[in-house]
Order: structure tokens, then C-alpha cells, then sequence
């Protein structure tokens, strides 16, 4: 049976300062904002406290690392191994390797690089790569990610980390383009199924489709205003990722208004009856 598993977006408001990266078109060069959050529970901490509620294993988004020195990753490292806690994805949430712009291009890839060797030192087993925001239907775009995600595999290869990617943004927006990424680079390119970016009339093919393939799956809830759940929606994308036979990480998802914690429980208490 699969397992639980948190993504640190589901903590945002929660573990400090983000770090977002971002094209800055006038210049031509990467450029960092950071947007002050209150940091009511520091990254380090966090393992230990999933150990507690039964998660085993987590994903780290790249603008929650407050440090990538080496001694703090390999800190994190012991901490996640001390907790019984897997490194399972670092999430780069930036980077465009499908641009049209060769130097925006050759400078993303170049930045996912050194988030790839943070990886290795922090112990996670894969990261997750975001194909690009080109319209799903432009064929240079999903050549240009093709070999992006080639480049980028086989740097990641010899330092023991895995390249997978997600039904994020517009290019992978379309099962018949993840499909079309992953069969190019088989066997060296996974994929994350996320629950909430799917168009509604696609969503429950393309979920179907796409979980033989998929390395973990971002277990995102529909909810209203207030933060509660449309919990019968939300067991029929879990269904068939039972359906499925998958095995793999069921990693929880949650942005919407309220404590987080509160959030992020109510949609535990479905999604562990899917979970050992």
C-alpha cells in the first residue's frame, strides 16, 4: 500500500521566508525576491514532527531551504534519517527548460543543477522538474524539454538522484505530453501526478492514464471558502490511485485559508485510508 508523505507548500505560511527565483526580462538574468512569512516551525524541526503523526516521508520545496551550505544540508540529512523520515523530492519550483530564449534556457538548467547537487548532500532521491510554460501544443517546446530533461538526467544520474516531473504548468498540462516526455527518456525520467492541475473535463482519465508511470502522487483536495473538503471528489481521484496498484508516496497537499495544520489533518483522515 502507499504511504504518507508532506510537501512543505503545504507549510508555507509556516516555515519562514520564501526564496522565489524569477526571469527578470529587462536584464536578462535570474533574480531572488524574498516574501517575509512568520517562521513558526523551522525546517529542521519538521521531520520529528512527521515521525509523530505517522507521515514517512516528505518533499521540500526549493524556496524553503533557509541554508544550502553544506554543513546544514548534511544536518537535515541526519535529521530526516534520525526521524525515520525520507527525503523523497526536492520540488524546484522555477526554471523554464523548454524557453525559446537559449540564454534563459541554458540559465535554468544551469540553476536546477545546483539544486540537483543540494539534493545529493540533503539525501533526497529525486527532484522534480518542471517542464516548462510554453503552450501544451508547441512542438519546439517540447523538443527543447526533451533534451533539457536529458541534459539534466544524466548529471543527476552518477550522484544517486533521480529527474521526475509534473502535470505542472502548461506544457505538462496534457497527459498526452507527459507521456510523450517520459517515453522519450525512459528509465531516466519519473513523474509526480498532481490531483489539481488537470483541466476538470481531463482530470480522472488523465489520473488514470498517467499513475503506471508515476514516481509519487500530490494528493491535492477541492475545497470552498472556509477550507472544507469535497471529500467524495477527493476519494475518486484516490480510488484510482488504489486502482492503480501504486505503492509509492501519497504526499498531501494544502493552500487554502485557515491553520494549516487544521488543513492539512482534515485531508489526512481520507487519505490514510488509502495509506498503511
Amino acid at each position: 500500500m502507499p504511504h504518507l508523505s508532506l510537501t512543505t507548500w503545504s507549510l508555507h505560511r509556516e516555515l519562514g521566508p520564501l526564496k522565489w527565483t524569477y526571469w527578470d526580462e529587462n536584464e536578462s538574468i535570474q533574480k531572488t525576491r524574498i516574501e517575509e512569512q512568520p517562521e513558526n516551525m523551522a525546517l529542521l524541526d519538521l521531520p520529528h514532527e512527521l515521525s509523530k503523526q505517522n507521515f514517512r516521508s516528505l518533499e521540500i520545496c526549493h524556496f524553503h531551504f533557509p541554508s544550502t551550505e553544506p554543513e546544514y544540508l548534511h544536518k537535515l540529512n541526519d535529521v530526516l534519517a534520525k526521524s525515520g523520515i525520507t527525503f523523497q523530492c526536492l520540488l524546484v519550483d522555477y526554471g523554464d527548460i523548454s524557453n525559446a530564449d537559449s540564454q534563459r534556457r541554458s540559465s535554468d538548467i544551469e540553476f536546477i543543477k545546483k539544486w540537483i547537487d543540494v539534493a545529493a548532500i540533503a539525501g533526497a532521491k529525486s527532484v522534480r522538474v518542471i517542464a516548462g510554460e510554453a503552450n501544451p501544443h508547441n512542438k519546439e517546446a517540447i523538443q527543447l524539454a526533451k533534451n533539457g530533461f536529458q541534459q539534466l538526467a544524466e548529471y543527476a544520474k552518477p550522484k544517486g538522484i533521480m529527474i521526475v516531473t509534473e502535470n505542472f504548468k502548461q506544457l505538462a498540462s496534457t497527459k498526452e505530453n507527459c507521456l510523450e516526455l517520459l517515453n522519450s527518456n525512459k528509465e531516466q525520467l519519473g513523474l509526480t501526478v498532481d490531483f489539481g492541475n488537470f483541466s476538470p473535463q481531463e482530470k480522472y482519465h488523465s489520473i488514470e492514464t498517467l499513475m503506471p508511470y508515476a514516481e509519487s502522487v500530490h494528493a491535492k483536495a477541492n475545497y470552498d471558502k472556509s477550507g472544507q473538503i469535497d471529500e467524495s471528489e477527493y476519494k475518486k481521484s484516490l480510488d484510482l490511485v488504489a486502482s492503480s496498484g501504486y505503492k509509492g508516496p501519497i504526499t498531501l497537499v494544502y493552500d487554502g485559508p485557515g491553520s494549516l495544520w487544521d488543513g492539512i489533518n482534515r485531508i489526512k483522515a481520507i487519505a490514510e485510508q488509502y495509506c498503511h
